[in-house]
């Protein structure tokens, strides 16, 4: 399995994804677009694309942030979904699937940062890959928005400060809000770039302070990250089977 990641920022790292790659053997490659390494050129040489987070939104320009090429990502996730490949995006990189499928992005209802519940729809809790979530499961949560919504796509998960946190937009491709990814190294570094948000976190519903972040055990949702991924390659190689 060939993996690509996009990453936007040092502090929003793939973290567990990678960890999952990298243990079952799979080639990985990257996108670091914030150190200037270019997208790939064609979506040949990827199997599955997984599109990280970051603190810009899908509608940023260039002009506001050099390196962050909304309309280029856009065009290679529209490119790897004719293609019939995996893709997986976080956060921004979820709401860039929306955008690239034609469907815009929209604001969330609450601000989320930290440790928190995620309910699954009846679809999410029948859907084959996302069975072992069960109807609840604690994640974790760093955004402001979430992806919009293509007529095909479903929801699969919620959370109390946000309608869309897991959306199955073909079955191949799917968007998480939510950062079931996270690591305490990577907590660490995103709290260290998110000073003004978490000074006010007594101001949200929904917005840990630094100490509870750290104090969160986060590899519970790691391993149902990796159950996911396990049964999203299996359907994968079974769709490029069935095309020979």
């Amino acid at each position: 399995m060939r993996v690509h990641f996009i990453v936007h920022e040092s502090f929003e790292a793939p973290a567990a994804f990678e960890t999952w790659a990298v243990l079952r053997g799979h080639e990985v490659t990257f996108s670091r677009v914030y150190a200037g390494q270019k997208l790939p050129e064609d979506v040949r040489g990827i199997d599955l694309l997984i599109v990280m987070g970051g603190p810009q939104d899908p509608s940023v320009t260039m002009d506001e942030c050099p390196y962050f090429d909304a309309s280029a990502e856009q065009f290679l996730i529209a490119c790897a979904a004719r293609a019939g490949k995996a893709i997986v995006g976080v956060c921004l990189g979820a709401q860039l699937i929306g955008e690239a499928l034609g469907a815009p992005f929209e604001h969330s209802p609450e601000k989320e940062i930290g440790k928190f519940p995620l309910f699954m729809t009846q679809s999410g809790e029948k859907h084959t890959l996302f069975s072992h979530f069960g109807h609840k499961l604690d994640v974790g949560h760093w955004h402001n928005d979430m992806p919009g919504l293509t007529p095909e796509a479903e929801i699969l998960a919620y959370s109390a400060g946000c309608p869309r946190q897991i959306v199955a937009y073909s079955e191949l491709i799917f968007g998480f809000q939510c950062h079931l990814e996270l690591t305490p190294e990577v907590v660490d570094l995103l709290i260290a770039h998110a000073d003004s948000d978490l000074r006010r976190a007594a101001d949200y519903r929904f917005v840990q302070s630094p100490e509870e972040l750290r104090a969160n055990d986060y590899s519970e949702m790691n391993r149902h990250l990796f159950t996911f991924l396990d049964k999203l390659e299996k359907r994968y190689v079974q769709s490029r089977a069935s095309l020979y």
